[in-house]
């Protein structure tokens, strides 16, 4: 897969044995500080390869070529909070500007193979809410997180204080944004946030295994395991168990049970399709 011209923001490359892509936040003169266009652009790639069966996996992260400090996303970029279109005395008006910003997050989240948060550097505001809608987070001991928005009198709007909290718990989550304070990888994964904490040398190979794995795991066993915990933990036990159930009875007519069950029997390793 090559880099389309409409990308600015981003690039995207594909790993065809691993059966991943690789989508990169290419803004590294501002620490690939988001833009709502770096936002629209991840969301177009990300529908390019919905529909590609070859891609199974997609790994998001900064660029690997830094020119000042690594990151992932130092954060917004505050350069782009105004929009022509919009009255910045409107309190309308400024509601509907976070909205933009929230759906693009929206549709990240809700994309329906596994995505891996691939950290190297600074995950800082914005940048650490979009590894918050990430299903695998993957760290380098270097990088650097936290919510920086109250030293500069702004509110971290991006799901900063709805997702947060999801997954920290409240006195975490107001610790973080009331206070502004940067924070270790180690420390995220023992908060929960983080999926692995990886020396820095061995980040990229580690990154790239784990995206193999995925890559040529069972693809609707995956899609179903997602769509369960996402959707069917918003809902009471109950009925998060009929997902489970529906779920199962769904994935029993993929062929990639098949193979896992003949695999296991025949104690060989299974050579998933996707399918």
């Amino acid at each position: 897969m090559s880099n389309e011209n409409k990308f600015e923001h981003i690039t995207i490359e594909k790993e065809e044995k691993g059966n991943f892509a690789v989508i990169s936040i290419n803004r590294p003169e501002k620490l690939n500080a988001l833009h709502i266009q770096t936002l629209k652009e991840i969301t177009e790639a990300l529908e390019t390869v919905e529909v590609d069966q070859s891609v199974r996996c997609v790994v998001l992260r900064g660029i690997r070529e830094y020119t000042k400090k690594p990151a992932f996303s130092a954060g917004a970029d505050l350069s782009d909070r105004r929009s022509a279109d919009l009255d910045p005395t409107s309190l309308r008006h400024q509601s509907h500007a976070m909205y933009r910003r929230h759906k693009y997050y929206n549709l990240i989240e809700e994309f329906p193979k596994p995505i891996i948060a691939a950290i190297d550097g600074y995950a800082l505001g914005g940048g650490f809410e979009l590894v918050l809608v990430c299903d695998i987070s993957i760290a380098s001991k270097r990088s650097i997180f936290g919510f920086p928005e109250i030293q500069r009198g702004i509110f971290p709007a991006n799901g900063g204080t709805q997702r947060l909290v999801r997954n920290v718990g409240k006195m975490r989550a107001k610790r973080m944004l009331f206070f502004g304070e940067h924070y270790s990888a180690e420390q995220m994964f023992e908060w929960g946030v983080i999926s692995y904490v990886v020396d820095d040398d061995e980040f990229e190979n580690f990154v790239h295994k784990k995206a193999s794995w995925l890559g040529n795991a069972a693809t609707n066993s995956l899609f179903l395991i997602k769509k369960s915990i996402d959707y069917g933990t918003q809902t009471p036990l109950n009925i998060g168990l009929q997902f489970e159930q529906m779920g199962y009875a769904i994935n029993t007519r993929s062929e990639d049970v098949a193979e896992g069950v003949s695999a296991f029997l025949e104690k060989r390793t299974p050579k998933f399709q996707g399918k």
